[in-house]
Order: C-alpha cells, then structure tokens, then sequence
C-alpha cells in the first residue's frame, strides 16, 4: 500500500513538474491552429496533422513545440491602378493585350479564404503566415492566369458585362484548380474597370461622339417620321371627313332627284293619261265626222260662223289679180267699211258643245 501510494505520488509530481513548464496557445474566434514538434521521444516530429480549432487555448511545451494561427475569414486581393486602393501602393493593376491586339489594363478583385482542414499542410508546404500565404502564392497565380483567360476577349467584348463576366468565372475555376489543392478556395472574382491604350482610347471617344450624334440624327429622323405621320393621319382624318359629308350630300341630293323624278314621272303620266283621253275624243270626232252626218255637222257649224255677217259678192272679171288689189278700197268703193272694221267673225262652236 505504500509503495502504491509512493508511486502514484510520483507521478503527479512530474505531472505538476511538467505542466509548471507549459505555456499556453490560443486560437481567435476566426482561426484555426497548427502545431509543429520539434522534438519528440516517442512520436513524429514535423508538422502535426491535425487543425486545432476557434476560440480554444491549448499547452504546450515550451522550446519542444512552434504554434501558427491562420484566419479562415474570407479575404480581399485587389490589384487596381488607382494609387489610393488596392493591395499595394502606386499602379498594381493587369496589364495585356487583348486577343485582337490592343493594350488595356484591367481592375481585379479576388475574394478568397483558407480551408480550416488544409491548415497543416498549408503551413507544411506552402506559406507560415497569412501575409506570406498572401504575397507569395495567391497574388503571384492571379497576375498570371487572369491575364491569359482575360486577353481571350476581343477589344469590343470589354463593353458588354455578361462576355466579362462569363470570362471572371472561368478564371474563377482555373484559380481554384491551382489554389485548392493548396488549401485556398476562390470564392469570386471580379473587374471593377479597364482602360485602353491612348490612341485606341481616343478612337473610342471620337467614336462614341460619332455615336451620339447618329443617334441624335436618329431620333430627329424618328420625331419627323411621327410629326409626317401624325400629319398623315391627320389628313386621312380630313379626308375622310370630306368624304362623309361628300357622301351625305350626294345622298340628299339623290333622294331630292328621286323625288323630283318621282313628281314628274308621275306628271308625265297625267300628261299621258290626258293626252290619251284627248286623242281619244279626237278619234271619235274623226270617226263621227267620216260617218253619214258628218257633211250635215261642218254645213252647220259654217252656217253658224256666217250667221250676222254681211256678204259681198265681187266680181272676179278677167285680168282681176287679187294680189295687187287693195281689197279695202274696194270695199269703200262697195260702200263698205275696211276689212279690219267689219267685225270679226266667231268661230263655229264646238261640236261637244252643240251635242250638249
């Protein structure tokens, strides 16, 4: 029992002999740890694979082990030309030439982060610090690789942001195929602006003047075509007006000659009717006439017109030439008044009258 007791105080001797000697490493809220051995008895020395996680302290002998921390947040590479941001100071930005041959230099930005179960063997193989991790690996694979993907682009492609955006993802993949395998994700990429040689640049603006103005000339050419076909419309408008009051006029007209029409040819069929009923009488005098009594009616009806009236009887000796004798002075010589003196003679009475 009391070499038990002996024994187990021992240990907690060296225990409290080895723990005195310990010091103590934290990680941050955002970090992961990495513990490398630098002398072991029983174990491996080197890197430990192991990532010790957040918002932990850990002890650790001292002189027997290093400590490194790496942040896992996400983290900002930009390389533009502005003085005043990005990564470095003075110009950082890409400079190529694009697929059809002129120079432009382009804005970049990378978003990226360290994976936490890749932390060993980023400290192991490729950077012990953030910064380094930062500057020698992700800032030298982006200045290269965006360059080639990018320059792949026409220079008239720059303009439209889906053809830029389309090329970002691709060398958002192609960075993750280099970068993963050493602990580094690329969360997204992105251009912020570009810039074109001077001489090109110039040529753009000067296009772009030419540009608004044909578009100026444009919807000058559009208002007119408007205003031409405002007028048009307008013009059909009164055209069709006239029309209309054409028409109507032509209708009233047409039902006043209708009617006239109707008015007459309802005349003309009086006229007819009595024209018919008149030639009819004269038919039945004619007929009367050419009968038996006709001879007996026109002796009366010149009886009638003799009846009071003086005759004269004038002898017709030879050499008696009517035509150059002056009837009224012989009438005087007769001891008669002039002929237009004598009175006129009344015309036979009708026969429809003499019939009544």
């Amino acid at each position: 029992m009391n070499r038990q007791t002996a024994l187990l105080g021992c240990c907690l001797g060296v225990t409290a002999l080895v723990l005195s000697g310990c010091v103590p490493r934290s990680t941050g809220p955002t970090e992961v740890g990495v513990r490398t051995v630098k002398f072991s008895l029983f174990g491996k020395k080197g890197v430990e694979d192991k990532a010790y996680p957040p918002g932990a302290t850990y002890f650790f002998m001292p002189f027997l082990s290093d400590w490194h921390t790496f942040d896992t947040r996400l983290n900002t590479l930009e390389m533009s030309s502005s003085v005043s941001r990005g990564d470095r100071m003075g110009r950082d930005d890409l400079l190529f030439k694009t697929v059809d041959g002129n120079d432009i230099s382009l804005d970049i930005v990378l978003s990226w982060k360290i994976d936490p179960s890749k932390a060993p063997l980023v400290l192991q193989e490729v950077a012990t610090n953030m910064d380094e991790l930062k500057d020698n690996i992700i800032r030298t694979v982006t200045r290269s690789k965006p360059r080639d993907i990018f320059g792949e682009l026409e220079t008239e492609d720059f303009y439209l942001a889906d053809k830029r955006s389309d090329k970002a993802e691709e060398v958002k993949v192609a960075l993750n195929k280099i970068l993963n395998p050493l602990g580094v994700i690329v969360e997204r990429v992105g251009t912020s602006d570009y810039r074109f040689g001077p001489e090109y640049q110039k040529a753009i603006e000067d296009r772009k003047v030419a540009q608004q103005r044909a578009e100026k000339a444009k919807s000058t050419t559009r208002a007119t075509e408007q205003k031409f076909l405002a007028g048009v419309e307008e013009a059909k408008g009164d055209v069709a007006k006239m029309k209309a009051e054409a028409d109507g006029t032509f209708e009233q007209a047409k039902i006043k000659a209708d009617a006239a029409f109707k008015q007459e040819e309802k005349r003309a069929e009086a006229v007819k009717i009595e024209g018919q009923a008149e030639a009819t009488g004269i038919r039945k005098m004619n007929e009367a006439l050419a009968g038996s009594g006709g001879e007996s009616v026109v002796k009366l009806a010149v009886a009638e017109a003799l009846q009071g009236k003086k005759i004269v009887l004038v002898p017709m000796g030879e050499g008696f030439d009517v035509r150059s004798t002056n009837i009224n002075e012989l009438l005087k010589m007769y001891g008669m008044g002039a002929l237009g003196n004598s009175g006129d003679v009344k015309p036979p009475q009708k026969l429809k009258d003499r019939d009544k």
